[in-house]
């Protein structure tokens, strides 16, 4: 019987972010981008999102490579997670590339990865697959696509991408070699959906230079400007913006000067001699020969704009009358982080300017428009929407149905779920274990759906903790002692407080009486006693510990 393609997305499906896709033929496996996701509200102390990869660590002898589409985080942040466990080379174009190197070296893996550099347009072989580099246009530099080629046939990989016919740098995407391969004939193809549910084309880069020339000409104010650290275009339009108009640039935020350095390095900056200057040296300089590029376009309450905003930034305070420009968009879930830092900007009496204002900010991805495009172009037998919520990805399975697609056609797939094909096929046939690891500080993995319960229950709720100490036969030497955290203000609640005290006692009494010796079966009846009394007293529901000292 013929071998079949297997297409498995561990992530990156009804969620934006921790993209993860696995092709498997035969006895061999690729994996196109290892990226993270960020944390919901209710996960209480997690830092990062990353996929579940034990079917990659189950088949660890059978990966030949993995290959990256561009450098932004939920592309490429799992990566050093994921290498603790898996090692097979690193396929990536140069921008991409460096940033990895960075983010290997801060994990001291870089001497154990072994790390390629390609160009759009060179061919990989990995085992029984060919991949293809396309250059595509997007919100980072050296973004590109995947042509996948195995037995069975040709699978495009778009990556994230837009259609920008006036690029900063890099020139247009690559749209005649996706013509191309659409003559050759596509067996699938897998396209980004973020922006499926916008019609037309998204806006040219190039369209927020008009917009920073605006607001530098003739200002006398401290320019300070926060956008994403990983949109090098952009951060390019603000220094020559700002040398045009005689201002020196300051960077502050890690991830901003990781990214500028990189790009400077690869050439893919070009910052005029004499206009970056160390942060501590604009106290020295007038207001409007200063401009601050900041990290913090999403609120982030360790970013640099937002210790900016509340006072605890070492270096810079914002001042009455500085110009702050927030060059992004608030993606799902940060808006009330954002407006949390625009608020207290405000009250530093901060003159904030923002996207409705001006056009200050557009997307690397792409609209309806551009999709139909490349639909018409790839003519693929089979579409896989992937890059999406549900939303996304049903919106672009319609959107494939205008361009004439057979609906039967068309895969709406999840995480962890097998997807076969053949040269005439397309189907799910099983599903793989998938779904989110957390990391919380040095640990991976260890804090689980039990600890986040926990977590949210103290959160709502608070803690009571009861400490008894007891001999061995059950006589009572103190306590019962009661703590709360969390839960009431201990001198506003006496009376509540005075209550529980007492109906400690009685229970540990009774308790005592029934079971002289029996630890557990006391701290199982003080628990329900106690939460039955505080619910019918208070409505609420606090985790409650009872702790026995033997003494």
């Amino acid at each position: 019987m013929a071998e079949k393609l297997k297409i498995i997305s561990l992530g990156g499906l009804d969620e934006i972010g921790k993209n993860l896709t696995v092709y498997e033929y035969g006895n061999d496996i690729i994996v196109v981008d290892v990226g993270m996701g960020f944390p919901d509200d209710d996960m209480y102390g997690i830092d990062v999102v990353i996929p579940d990869i034990s079917y990659l660590i189950k088949n660890a002898g059978r990966i030949r490579a993995i290959f990256l589409t561009h450098g932004h985080e939920d592309h490429i942040g799992a990566l050093p997670y994921v290498l603790r466990s898996i090692n097979a080379p690193i396929y990536a174009t140069r921008m991409t590339a460096g940033l990895v190197r960075l983010k290997l070296e801060e994990h001291r893996l870089l001497d154990k990865t072994k790390l390629i550099t390609c160009e759009a347009g060179e061919t990989i072989r990995a085992g029984k697959f060919t991949v293809e580099f396309i250059h595509v246009n997007h919100s980072i530099a050296d973004a590109v696509a995947f042509a996948i080629k195995c037995p069975v046939g040709t699978v495009v990989h778009t990556g994230d991408f837009k259609i920008d016919p006036t690029p900063i740098s890099g020139g247009m995407i690559d749209l005649a070699r996706f013509g191309e391969l659409g003559k050759e004939g596509v067996l699938a193809m897998l396209a980004d959906s973020t922006n499926v549910e916008r019609p037309g084309f998204t806006n040219s880069e190039r369209s927020v230079g008009n917009s920073f020339d605006a607001l530098f000409r003739g200002c006398d104010k401290r320019i300070i400007v926060t956008t994403f650290a990983s949109n090098v275009d952009r951060i390019q339009q603000v220094i020559s913006v700002a040398a045009k108009y005689g201002r020196k640039v300051a960077i502050t935020g890690r991830s901003m000067e990781n990214a500028i350095k990189v790009s400077t390095e690869l050439g893919y900056m070009n910052v005029p001699k004499g206009v970056l200057v160390e942060l501590n040296h604009i106290k020295n300089l007038p207001k409007d020969k200063i401009c601050i590029i900041t990290t913090g376009s999403q609120g982030e309450t360790m970013s640099a704009l937002s210790r900016m905003a509340f006072n605890t930034h070492r270096q810079v305070e914002i001042q009455p009358g500085d110009r702050v420009i927030i060059s992004a968009s608030a993606i799902p879930g940060n808006e009330n982080s954002v407006g949390n830092v625009i608020n207290e900007l405000y009250r530093k009496n901060a003159e904030v300017i923002n996207e409705r204002e001006l056009p200050l900010h557009v997307s690397g991805h792409a609209c309806q428009g551009e999709l139909k495009i490349l639909h018409a172009l790839v003519k693929p037998k089979f579409f896989i929407p992937v890059h999406g919520e549900q939303r996304h990805l049903k919106t672009h399975a319609k959107l494939a149905q205008q361009m004439g697609m057979n609906p039967n056609n068309i895969l709406v797939s999840s995480i962890g779920k097998v997807m076969e094909l053949t040269p005439s096929s397309a189907k799910i046939t099983g599903t793989v274990p998938a779904g989110q690891v957390f990391v919380d500080g040095y640990g991976v993995g260890d804090v689980g759906a039990v600890v986040l319960r926990d977590r949210k229950h103290l959160a709502e709720d608070g803690m009571i903790v009861l400490v008894t100490s007891m001999t061995a036969d059950g006589l009572v030497v103190s306590g019962p002692d009661i703590i709360t955290r969390g839960f009431v203000y201990v001198k506003e609640s006496e009376a509540l407080m005075e209550e529980l005290r007492q109906l400690a006692n009685r229970v540990l009494e009774d308790t005592v009486a029934r079971y002289p010796g029996d630890f557990p079966a006391l701290k199982t009846a003080m628990k329900d006693e106690m939460a039955s009394f505080l619910y019918k007293k208070t409505h609420r529901s606090p985790m409650i510990l009872p702790v026995i000292m033997e003494v």
